[in-house]
């Protein structure tokens, strides 16, 4: 169960919502439930405020804080108003902490979900985000960050290596620093019968100073859909590398219900490169419910032994693997509910429960 509200006070719009829904394995995998005595400790919630005039010259103030059952973000994002022929330009802080799983979690069943193990990444970042004006269909974006990383555990000490005794960062401090220049080009179309996304990330750490991470970072991702009939096939593709001085937590995480279906977060593989693929094919039921069937796959393409520690290696991550199932969305006037079922390669069967959009 869960709630939402939208308060307006002039121009100025509250956005407050709480959820006393059941966050399971930290990718809503249906397991046993550990029922609390407090039920508040279930419940998660966050807080958006949009001002349009807080500033001069019309510029908007955003903030976000978001408390969930394991983690917490605050946003705080100020952006200018301009004429779109100059672009848009924001400022943007930002402040995490959520477990580590992806990296350090360990498989469990089959691979089916992970477990923390102790490790939390809490993250700060200030940058400037500068977003060119868009010509036809596509848009540009190029952002400079400074990045603080810090590690700890459970119990909010700072930590610096695993349960293992491998260094979490590449400093050998509980903390990684890095400068970033990030440049992001994207093409959007789409219509009433397809759609076609392409998005390409390039992140280069500055190295202004010699305990600042030097690294190259890119990423593709892309996606194409199109309607037959009834139907409606999607399918998405998402590749990326690193080279450099990285950390382990630099790494792409394989698995999980954003990624390969069927296994836990990161329990496919954690490498220094990455490919995975998403296929859909949607089907309406009736009026309100729809049905799909899907395959994922995903691969960390042999490089598991380039991160750091070899945290993939050392959990015993298969490095490839393949989820394949089918699954329900249910529409009501008080929410969006979807349901997944998924067998891994190892026919390890997985239920995936999720529901957004919750109104007052």
């Amino acid at each position: 169960m869960g709630a939402h509200k939208s308060i307006h006070a002039g121009k100025a719009k509250l956005d407050i919502g709480v959820n006393f829904i059941q966050k399971l394995c930290s990718s809503y995998v249906l397991s046993p439930l550990r029922i609390s005595s407090n039920p508040l400790s279930l419940a998660s919630g966050s807080l958006c405020l949009k001002h349009p005039n807080f500033f001069v010259n019309s510029d908007m103030l955003d903030v976000l804080c978001h408390k969930g059952l394991h983690d917490s973000n605050l946003l705080i994002a100020y952006r200018t108003t301009r004429p779109l022929c100059l672009g848009q330009q924001s400022l943007t802080i930002q402040h995490s902490v959520s477990p580590e799983i992806g990296i350090h979690g360990i498989p469990m069943n089959n691979f089916s979900h992970s477990e923390s193990r102790g490790v939390r990444l809490s993250k700060s970042s200030i940058g400037l985000d500068m977003h060119e004006p868009s010509s036809s269909n596509w848009s540009s974006t190029t952002s400079v960050y400074f990045k603080h990383i810090h590690f700890i555990n459970d119990h909010g000490r700072s930590i610096s290596r695993d349960l293992d005794g491998f260094p979490v960062t590449c400093s050998g401090n509980p903390f990684d620093n890095m400068i970033v220049i990030k440049q992001e080009n994207r093409f959007e179309e789409a219509n009433d019968h397809c759609f076609t996304h392409v998005s390409l990330q390039m992140e280069q750490g500055i190295p202004l100073q010699p305990n600042l991470l030097t690294f190259n970072r890119f990423k593709l991702f892309a996606s194409k859909g199109f309607k037959f009939g009834p139907a409606f096939f999607s399918t998405w593709f998402t590749c990326g590398s690193i080279v450099g001085s990285i950390a382990p937590h630099q790494a792409f995480a394989i698995g999980g219900p954003n990624s390969v279906r069927g296994y836990g977060e990161g329990a496919v593989g954690s490498g220094q490169s990455c490919v995975v693929s998403k296929s859909e094919l949607t089907f309406p039921l009736n009026k309100k419910v729809t049905g799909l069937i899907f395959l994922d796959c995903g691969s960390d393409m042999k490089s598991n032994h380039w991160v750091p520690g070899n945290p993939g290696v050392r959990k015993g991550k298969p490095g490839s693997g393949f989820g394949i199932g089918y699954g329900i969305r249910f529409k009501t006037q008080l929410a969006q509910i979807k349901v997944d079922y998924a067998m891994n390669a190892f026919q390890q069967r997985t239920l995936y429960f999720g529901i957004s959009n919750l109104v007052l």
